[in-house]
């Protein structure tokens, strides 16, 4: 089969909307493969921050960040309904789910080389029976020919709330107001970017997930997932 003939669903959205709960959902309602593209960002910053630790990613030559960006060995396994990420096979999922490497990772989100180095190895995750990705630009620009685009949204405040009891019940500390400024900020730069802004593709079903939990969501995009699929 070729990879034009692959079907792709594509959530996008802002983080803390529930798009990788809702991707492995979807996946394994159907036995698809799963991107989740806003990792390989982190995934990035990861190696970035192992092999510069002191410097801020603009201070880096962009060449480096690209080459680092080109070669990611990863792959994503669905474990007892978890999403693991394996990097050169280390588990490297938990490490990369850091406030830290969020805020590093929006940072090289908006260099347009490492953008264009990242979306080859996006595409290259196209494989049969179908995938289902998730990102912030799948539906508008990585798989823009994709059979369904789903954008969920939810207020700066809910998602933030959402990300405070993640990070609460595994016993970090965390400040609430200054996750909703993190966010605002995150958001701003995402939405505002020059190399495909944050925003729904023209064709995509928007869902507010601001009074939805988990379940709901997930009905609401199955819904759309038999109409279209």
């Amino acid at each position: 089969m070729s990879t034009t003939a692959i079907p792709v669903i594509c959530l996008d959205g802002p983080s803390g909307v529930g798009k990788g709960t809702i991707c492995l959902a979807v996946a394994g309602h159907l036995g698809w493969h799963i991107l989740d593209s806003g990792s390989l960002y982190r995934i990035t910053a990861l190696q970035f921050s192992r092999l510069f630790p002191d410097m801020a990613a603009n201070a880096v030559d962009e060449a480096q960040l690209v080459e680092m960006a080109s070669n990611l060995s990863v792959s994503y396994r669905q474990i007892n309904n978890e999403l693991v990420i394996m990097l050169n096979e280390e588990d490297i999922t938990q490490l990369i789910r850091s406030e830290k490497m969020g805020e590093k990772a929006s940072q090289i989100a908006v260099i347009p080389s490492v953008r264009e180095a990242l979306l080859a190895r996006q595409r290259a995750f196209l494989q049969a029976p179908g995938l289902v990705a998730d990102g912030r630009d799948m539906g508008t620009v990585v798989f823009p020919e994709s059979v369904l685009k789903i954008y969920l949204t939810a207020s700066p405040e809910e998602r933030a709330k959402r990300r405070y009891k993640q990070l609460k019940d595994k016993g970090i500390d965390v400040n609430l107001s200054a996750l909703v400024e993190e966010l605002r900020v995150r958001d701003d730069r995402d939405m505002n970017r020059k190399a495909a802004p944050l925003k729904p593709a023209s064709d995509a079903i928007i869902i507010d997930t601001s009074t939805l939990n988990i379940e709901q969501v997930t009905d609401e995009v199955m819904h759309w997932v038999d109409q279209r699929v």
